[in-house]
């Protein structure tokens, strides 16, 4: 499936902080940590836990937070399906990104080991 140029801007616009929450959220119902979550973040992006802070309350959009992101090399290594797109089918940059943290957060959530979550090539 193919994401629409509609779709992709509304990624790009939607912020951080926003869904932020819901991934906290999401992880705790499954007996995850905040701290486990951070890590899966800081994995993808680079980011400590003093800047991720910093970027939910500058509340930066999607497309700021990747921009000033520093995406992991093996990032390319998260493949599958996520909210019906397949990642390695998904053309915008941004919105790909967007889905590999979705991935990750996903993976964590359904009680994944964090050796398998940071993806390290074989």
């Amino acid at each position: 499936m193919k994401t629409t140029p509609k779709h992709d801007e509304r990624i790009a616009s939607m912020t951080f902080a926003s869904v932020y929450p819901h991934y906290v959220t999401k992880v705790e119902k499954k007996n995850r940590t905040k701290e486990e979550l951070h890590q899966v973040i800081e994995w993808l992006t680079g980011f400590n836990n003093e800047k991720l802070d910093k970027l939910i309350n500058q509340k930066v959009t999607f497309e700021t937070f990747f921009k000033e992101a520093n995406l992991n090399p093996n990032a390319h290594l998260i493949t599958g399906v996520i909210c019906g797109y397949r990642i390695e089918e998904i053309e915008t940059p941004l919105t790909k990104q967007v889905r590999y943290l979705d991935k990750l957060i996903d993976e964590l959530a359904k009680g994944r080991k964090m050796e398998k979550i940071l993806r390290k090539p074989s």
